[in-house]
């Protein structure tokens, strides 16, 4: 750090300056670079004998390297020919999705109820399976438990019919006067004329 000297404006000192010895280094190795170009682009201009511009281009197989151009050309010519047509894009149209709840034909068919005889029997089979089917099933191998004490007797309720008029079986209907009359008609004919009759030819008989 001792070797740089810190200079004021308008002096060129040449003792000790690295300033002055950068720019004399960067000044011969760009004279340097310069020859190389120089001598890079007398080979491709043609000026020595040696140059790649005087070269002549080695000769190409059409039948393997078509000519400069040619298949770009045909292929700008298949796209002429090219039927084009445009397409119309349209903006895309509203969705109606169907409300079940405000169309309902486009809900399913409700399901058949079940008949009365089959709910019957449904709770029946249920009331089976868990009574007796399901206790015995779960309890299977398992001690038997003590039993309890058995249910006290209850008096027994015996309805009389006196007194609830509602298990007396319904009234006859009773029958009408022309049925009266054709019945009292037919007892009469039965005990003053058949049944006095019929006495005496059994007396005649015996």
């Amino acid at each position: 750090m001792s070797d740089i000297l810190p200079l004021t404006i308008g002096v060129l000192p040449t003792h000790n300056h690295y300033g002055l010895r950068n720019t004399q280094a960067l000044a011969g190795v760009s004279h340097v670079w310069q020859d190389f170009f120089a001598r890079a682009l007398a080979e491709q201009l043609g000026d020595t004998p040696d140059a790649l511009a005087a070269k002549a281009p080695a000769p190409r197989d059409p039948a393997v390297e078509p000519s400069e151009g040619a298949d770009l050309l045909s292929q700008i010519l298949t796209q002429r020919e090219c039927d084009v047509k445009d397409t119309e894009i349209a903006p895309p149209e509203p969705l109606f999705l169907p409300i079940a709840e405000l169309e309902t034909e486009l809900l399913p068919p409700p399901p058949v109820p079940f008949a009365a005889e089959e709910i019957v029997a449904q709770q029946r089979q249920q009331n089976f399976e868990n009574g007796w089917v399901r206790p015995i099933v779960v309890n299977a191998g398992q001690p038997l438990p003590e039993p309890g004490p058995a249910p006290e007797p209850k008096p027994l309720h015996l309805p009389i019919a006196e007194f609830e008029l509602d298990l007396l079986p319904p009234p006859a209907t009773p029958y009408p006067t022309e049925d009266l009359l054709a019945q009292q008609k037919a007892l009469d004919f039965d005990y003053h004329w058949a049944r006095p009759l019929i006495l005496n030819n059994l007396r005649l008989a015996a």
